[in-house]
């Protein structure tokens, strides 16, 4: 069954690869949406995907790469819309914000 989240990951988590890892993590799992830097230093994630899949996304995210240190996970379910799940997994921007 498909499912959508968002995540705000905290911690030692920008300047350190983690939403490039991510993204390669999400590709691998068929999972689409984004990772984002917020101005606060953390990360948010929205994917969408097969719950099992996002449950090993999740698992990625309490931990990130090697020089992450994840201090907290806080993750919800939420709606994305049909085209924002077509378009793959992006760094960087929001799906509905493209014009930004």
């Amino acid at each position: 069954m498909k499912s959508s989240i968002r995540c705000i990951v905290i911690g030692q988590v920008q300047g350190v690869f983690f939403r490039a890892s991510t993204q390669q993590v999400a590709q691998q799992l068929g999972i689409s949406g984004y990772a984002v830097n917020l101005p606060d230093g953390s990360v948010e994630v929205v994917a969408h995907g097969e719950t099992d899949n996002l449950d090993k996304l999740k698992q990625f995210l309490g931990t990130g790469p090697k020089a992450a240190a994840v201090y907290s996970l806080v993750c919800e379910s939420v709606e994305m819309d049909e085209e924002a799940v077509k378009s793959g997994f992006r760094v960087g921007s929001r799906l509905a914000d493209d014009a930004d």
